[in-house]
């Protein structure tokens, strides 16, 4: 089958590699319908050193289980299923807890033996935990990029919210017009929340942004761009900052523009091991959450909206390319003439 690898900064292809099949009684192979490259996904295709070996990449898709190990119960063959970002018994006290992401027996997509989710198919450990049926049919196109971001994007945007404590009586404001910045705006909304500003420049963006629910943005960066979140809030700064990515200068202007006893939710894979956590911080009472979202403890909880119709994170995709252009995908993406690539 032909799959996606990355290889270095700026060298991704694809190739031959051997078809999955079942190596446990846990395990399924689920046929690709939907695939997509994640903001994520660019951290390493901008900085990765060079290897001689390649290394399978991707870990957002959807698509038909061809085969499932006789110790899977939830999904069989022919069900259309929807993946998390990382795979999990979905039993463990962590599981259990709602943390996913550090489940005892799970992991993530495209490491040691496992399959990365730009390809063909993919062999999914841990079938009963990671796999969420869809009680939709593989043909009813119009739904699938909305059912893929809940592998990831919009799983992810509602977690910021959510862990930023947002509701109809909080003020937000979103860092980022990604499409993780623009699924947490989306998310914000749903959640009830009435003020949502969008910080973000690149104007097809944030006018998607608007449609999700914004109601301001901020085209500033930095200090101009503080001081306008500042003036649109008397001075105050908003209640939830949800920063979607994950750079120094993103958390700093979190700092600035949340209000004392505010939160700051991160959800941008954080590029910095160092930040502004000192006195300024501690008084004015300011708390710090997110994290890694556990995609699998929200998909069921987010999965009616999609299905109603009344969100469509799926539109946050601009751009559909085929498996075999996924290596242009990765530039479209990384010079921002694409806002997030759909591989179908």
């Amino acid at each position: 089958m032909r799959a996606t690898l990355i290889y270095g900064a700026g060298d991704v292809r694809v190739e031959d590699v051997p078809d999955p099949v079942l190596r446990t009684p846990s395990d399924a192979v689920v046929r690709m319908l939907r695939s997509c490259v994640c903001g994520s996904d660019l951290w390493p295709y901008a900085s990765r050193e060079a290897t001689e070996q390649g290394q399978r990449i991707g870990h957002e898709f959807l698509g038909v289980v061809e085969d499932a190990g006789r110790e899977v119960r939830t999904v069989k063959a022919g069900d259309l299923v929807v993946a998390p970002f990382v795979y999990s018994d979905n039993t463990c006290e962590f599981c259990r807890e709602g943390l996913h992401t550090s489940c005892r027996n799970g992991g993530n997509w495209g490491v040691h033996d496992v399959d990365g989710g730009q390809g063909e198919a993919v062999r999914v450990p841990q079938a009963d935990g990671t796999l969420v049926k869809l009680p939709v049919s593989g043909n009813d196109t119009a739904l699938l990029p909305s059912l893929l971001t809940l592998s990831d994007v919009f799983s992810t945007g509602h977690h910021a919210a959510v862990t930023a404590g947002v509701s109809e009586r909080t003020t937000v404001t979103v860092i980022g017009d990604g499409a993780v910045g623009l699924c947490a705006v989306l998310a914000a909304r749903r959640l009830g929340a009435e003020r949502i500003i969008l910080m973000g420049r690149h104007q097809a963006r944030t006018d998607l942004g608007r449609e999700f629910g914004a109601t301001d943005v901020v085209a500033e960066r930095g200090e101009e761009g503080i001081a306008k979140v500042r003036e649109l809030t008397d001075g105050s700064g908003t209640h939830a900052v949800l920063e979607c990515v994950g750079t120094k200068p993103a958390f700093e202007m979190g700092i600035g523009v949340v209000r004392p006893g505010g939160r700051i939710s991160r959800v941008g894979v954080p590029q910095y091991s160092e930040g502004p956590i000192g006195r300024y911080v501690f008084g004015n009472n300011i708390t710090i959450t997110g994290g890694v979202a556990p995609a699998r403890h929200y998909i069921e909880q987010l999965l009616p909206d999609v299905l109603d119709g009344r969100v469509e994170p799926g539109k946050v995709f601009d751009v559909t390319m085929s498996l075999e252009q996924v290596p242009q995908a990765y530039q479209a993406m990384a010079d921002r003439t694409a806002l997030k690539v759909l591989v179908a």
